[in-house]
């Protein structure tokens, strides 16, 4: 059974609604991430703050990378190669 041609429009109209809405949300979404990134730009420590996007992207790498690796090495192990890194730079 084909549906009526008002079940047909009321199909076509929802489909051009949803469309729409997709364009809308896109649209504001583009437009707040542009005003968020130009509010980056005026500030005056953006390689710092790039520096420290860096550095905190490295640090989720590091972890995911431990979380799924086969094997981690030991906890003592670890505070033992620290220790002698710390010795070696003179810091302690």
């Amino acid at each position: 059974m084909q549906g009526t041609g008002h079940e047909r429009g009321q199909e076509t109209n929802d489909v051009v609604l949803l469309a729409a809405g997709v364009a809308d949300l896109a649209v504001s979404t583009v437009s707040g991430a542009l005003s968020a990134f130009r509010g980056l730009l005026r500030r005056a420590d953006v390689a710092e703050l790039a520096d420290e996007g860096r550095q905190d992207i490295k640090a989720r790498g590091r972890l995911a990378l431990d979380r799924y690796a086969a094997t981690s090495p030991p906890h003592m192990e670890l505070l033992a190669r620290h220790v002698t890194a710390v010795r070696g730079r003179g810091d302690v």
